[in-house]
């Protein structure tokens, strides 16, 4: 091997230095913010509501520690390596206790790296917050290219299958001869494509938005994107009829944020120009998240997703730069987001009743012909981890106890 290519697959240490002067503009920009005028509904219809915003960054530029989220990326071992000619950033924990199961998860859009944190501790270290020793994993948690401190891809290209394959190119680099994965969002997509690809290490995958919609189902829905389209299907169970109502409502009324970034994503440089306008964007991902968001901001933080909490993920997106590179995922994108990938290892599935739709059991296991778990839980919205960090560990450990290797 040349010392070119040694250098390229080294893995560097990394920390989080955010650049002097970046978050003195940051409250500039947000003490000089221009607001429009209060939506002229009652509800969030049209869309981020004049109340939310003015709460968040009344809090964003007085009140938060705008140098809380380097802080929490500071306390983990971060890393850089550079994987087909684009440097990819991650979290890298290794459990204290040994045979620990080695463990990469995937972030989604607008989430990042900041989704996963409260899990880290609980997933490496179980002992410590009630859980057992033969439950622990190594965690891998690396930002998608576009996202955080990873580079921005300058080319076309970095669609989720690609993201899958560097992967499993991180994993073997890091020596895991085996391991399991996770993922929500575009994680979910990605994490199923790997279970797709299948590569000899990978001994199961878990999802939280699992892909499970058949394929006749999904592109009635693909017809009815903006109103009209195909009839609904007949001859639904009660579970697959809440499936399609669910997604239904999604497909007509909800994807309009996706819309944009998949055909338009260079059009949003409000994102790069205004911290106001990205955290806009950012927090009116689906109508159930938003709700929940919307609350943390009146005080009345659901679960975990806390308005600092909040406020890290978009303070982050607004120092990397991030709001259009990450966007451009949705472009390069051309897999259906809940369709069935065909992954043949071991599957686990984690409904959360407030997730974008709730995956029947029918559906997972003909999407899944290798299904080892499923679980409808009563808590969580679409960020999981990030809501739910306890509910969400226990189901990582429950889901994949029967893929463990005997110690």
């Amino acid at each position: 091997m040349s010392a070119s290519t040694m250098e390229a697959t080294a893995v560097r240490e990394f920390r989080v230095e955010v650049r002097d002067g970046a978050l003195e503009d940051l409250r500039r920009r947000l003490s000089e913010t221009r607001f429009p005028e209060k939506e002229t509904v009652e509800d969030a219809a049209q869309g981020v509501q004049l109340a939310t915003m003015e709460a968040l960054v009344r809090y964003w530029g007085g009140e938060y520690d705008m140098g809380r989220f380097e802080a929490r990326l500071n306390a983990f071992p971060q890393f850089i390596t550079e994987i087909d000619g684009l440097d990819i950033h991650f979290i890298h924990v290794r459990s204290p206790h040994e045979n620990a199961l080695p463990l990469i998860i995937t972030h989604g859009w607008p989430g990042s790296i900041i989704e996963m944190l409260a899990a880290i501790g609980p997933l490496t270290d179980p002992t410590a917050y009630g859980g057992n020793a033969e439950d622990a994993f190594d965690v891998v948690v690396p930002s998608m290219p576009g996202y955080g401190f990873s580079a921005k891809p300058a080319a076309t290209g970095w669609d989720p299958v690609h993201i899958a394959r560097a992967w499993i190119q991180l994993m073997e680099r890091l020596g895991y001869t085996h391991y399991v994965a996770q993922g929500g969002d575009w994680g979910a997509q990605i994490t199923d494509v790997m279970g797709a690809e299948a590569p000899l290490g990978l001994l199961g995958i878990h999802s939280n938005m699992p892909g499970t919609v058949p394929p006749e189902i999904s592109a009635t829905l693909a017809s009815h994107v903006l109103g009209g389209g195909d009839p609904a299907p007949s001859g639904l169970s009660g579970d697959e009829q809440r499936a399609y109502e669910r997604l239904n409502e999604l497909y007509t009324t909800g994807l309009g944020y996706s819309i944009e970034m998949g055909h338009r994503p260079q059009t949003l440089y409000g994102l790069a120009d205004s911290p106001v306008a990205l955290a806009a964007w950012m927090i009116d991902h689906d109508a159930r998240s938003y709700d929940d968001i919307a609350a943390a901001f009146r005080g009345e933080p659901v679960g975990s997703l806390t308005r600092d909490e909040v406020l890290d993920n978009i303070t982050m997106t607004w120092v990397t730069n991030t709001g259009v590179s990450s966007g451009r995922l949705y472009a390069e994108n051309t897999l259906g987001f809940f369709d069935i990938k065909g992954t043949t290892v071991p599957a686990a599935v984690t409904v959360f009743p407030n997730e974008l739709y709730q995956a029947p059991r029918s559906w997972a296991e003909q999407a899944y012909p290798n299904l080892i778990y499923f679980n409808e839980v009563d808590a969580g919205n679409h960020f999981a981890a990030w809501q739910e960090p306890e509910i969400f560990t226990r189901e990582l450990r429950a889901a994949f106890k029967s893929v463990r290797r005997p110690t």
